[in-house]
């Protein structure tokens, strides 16, 4: 039997990337989005023989998580849930309205929240893996991207909790980091930090890395950069003091 991957967000960009490179590959996927017509032209790029499910789901809604895992794998369990689903803003944090800074969290907070409860009984069936979107932007908190920045910090930290908690239920929970993607979310993207390093990576980049993640052997951390800017930039905040860390930061805002 083919083993099963459900991934959020999965219309568009890295979501979708993520479920045709998991479709491609054997997989039965379940791509679930707020997004039904970019669903359908999912369905129409994946390969003939693809098995892919397609659903609406809104990840900050339990119901909506419970509906598209009984769709999807009814009483079996699941492989590896992929928590890609989230939302941008950029622009000064002052200037940005509350509402959307609250839907920020709601969606890229409290939809992995919902999602990893709402499955770890399937997962802890399939004995599966947790792989969830983080960002380089919690490496420091990111002028411009403020709520942003935030919510991937407090992804982080579900990723390293839940990576020790679920352990023996044999649930393994990994966290992808990359830096900035060419997405639609990216497209209008004109902050002091892209202006000084660019945007690199491509969506498939990232599908790629959740496929190395997904089937590799052993795991030292939870946490996984994407892209050669996103690993120095990790490792760099592990060894130098929290000063210059900000002091970098700071000079690549003002860009």
């Amino acid at each position: 039997m083919s083993k099963s991957v459900l991934v959020t967000g999965a219309a568009t960009g890295i979501g979708r990337a993520i479920a045709l490179k998991f479709a491609s590959n054997g997989y039965r996927v379940g791509a679930f989005d707020v997004d039904d017509a970019g669903l359908a032209t999912l369905i129409d790029e994946a390969h003939d023989a693809a098995d892919i499910v397609t659903g609406h789901m809104d990840v900050r809604s339990a119901t909506d998580w419970q509906q598209a895992l009984d769709s999807f794998v009814g009483d079996g369990g699941l492989d590896i849930l992929v928590n890609n689903a989230g939302i941008l803003q950029s622009g000064q944090f002052a200037q940005i309205p509350l509402a959307d800074q609250t839907r920020t969290v709601e969606v890229n907070v409290i939809g992995v929240i919902t999602g990893c409860h709402t499955a770890h009984p399937y997962l802890k069936q399939a004995g599966g893996q947790v792989i969830n979107l983080c960002s380089a932007s919690a490496v420091y908190g990111q002028s411009e991207l403020a709520t942003y920045s935030a919510t991937k910090f407090a992804v982080r930290g579900l990723s390293e909790a839940l990576d020790l908690e679920w352990a023996p239920d044999g649930i393994r929970v990994s966290a992808l980091w990359p830096l900035f993607v060419k997405t639609h979310m990216t497209d209008d993207m004109d902050i002091g930090t892209t202006r000084a390093l660019g945007i690199r990576l491509t969506a498939d980049d990232v599908a790629q890395a959740a496929w190395d993640v997904a089937h590799s052997t052993r795991q030292l951390s939870p946490h996984h950069g994407v892209g050669i800017q996103s690993q120095v930039s990790m490792a760099a905040a592990n060894l130098a003091p929290a000063s210059l860390t900000r002091l970098i930061n700071k000079y690549l805002a003002s860009r």
